[in-house]
């Protein structure tokens, strides 16, 4: 969180009586750099099936967080993901996406878009905090727009912190041939 907006939610908790919930400000996790391990996690799929980051070794890693299922940001990028899932597919790569909605908002998200990659249920937001993509308001809570590519061995490669929903997918792509050449 930004210092400014931090000031801002303090002066606002404060104006409304609500310091003691300052206490419950939570601390923002730093986002894993390039070549450390990617955090581990196990969360549900959209069909309720249990999967963790150890499901993808061997292979490479897109795991995308988004804010909520059916905005049309969020739409834009899964759909783009759908549309060049087979491109990713040929260069060893697999696609997980992960927000705070509920496994059944998951499962209608993609049966709508037909999605054919995993769509991870973080209810809580525990993972995006280990991938410093927690926006955490207190009362509500959304995964930040971030991307991570994850090699093979279980490494951050690269985090995307700025994504244009409509060209992602391609930069996904553009890097992965890059990565597949060294």
């Amino acid at each position: 969180m930004s210092l400014l907006r931090h000031a801002w939610c303090v002066g606002l908790l404060a104006t409304l009586g609500l310091g003691a919930a300052l206490m419950a400000v939570p601390v923002q996790a730093a986002v894993p750099a390039a070549g450390t391990l990617a955090p581990d996690f196990a969360l549900s799929d959209q069909d309720g099936k249990a999967r963790a980051l150890s499901d993808w070794r061997g292979k490479w890693l897109v795991l995308y967080f988004y804010p909520k299922n059916d905005t049309p940001g969020c739409t834009e990028e899964a759909c783009a993901f759908r549309d060049d899932w087979m491109q990713l597919s040929a260069l060893g790569a697999e696609v997980v996406g992960i927000s705070v909605d509920t496994a059944a908002s998951h499962k209608a998200f993609s049966q709508k878009h037909k999605l054919p990659f995993p769509l991870l249920a973080d209810e809580r937001g525990e993972v995006a905090q280990k991938y410093g993509a927690l926006s955490d308001w207190l009362v509500v809570k959304l995964a930040k727009r971030y991307t991570f590519l994850i090699d093979p061995q279980g490494r951050v490669v690269k985090a995307y912190l700025s994504v244009n929903t409509s060209k992602h997918s391609g930069e996904v792509i553009t890097d992965l041939k890059q990565l597949s050449k060294r």
